[in-house]
């Protein structure tokens, strides 16, 4: 393979796993914290707070493999 074709393929790999496992996470976070609601409504407030920063921290992880894609050469 050549060189430029080997790139490529390195950042497809990065971006499709890089952006797919932190969906992966959002989702399951995001259903297993609607589910906790859906059980005990009085904790919402309880609940909301730490299910928005882990949101936050799993769609860090995408951003930084789109870092990683954009530095790749």
């Amino acid at each position: 393979m050549e060189h430029a074709s080997i790139v490529v393929l390195a950042k497809a790999f990065t971006i499709g796993i890089g952006g797919m496992m932190p969906a992966l996470a959002i989702g399951k976070l995001v259903a297993k914290a609607m589910e906790a609601i859906g059980r005990n409504p009085e904790a919402s407030g309880k609940v909301f707070v730490p299910m928005l920063l882990g949101a936050a921290f799993a769609e860090a992880i995408a951003i930084y493999a789109l870092v990683v894609v954009f530095t790749l050469k």
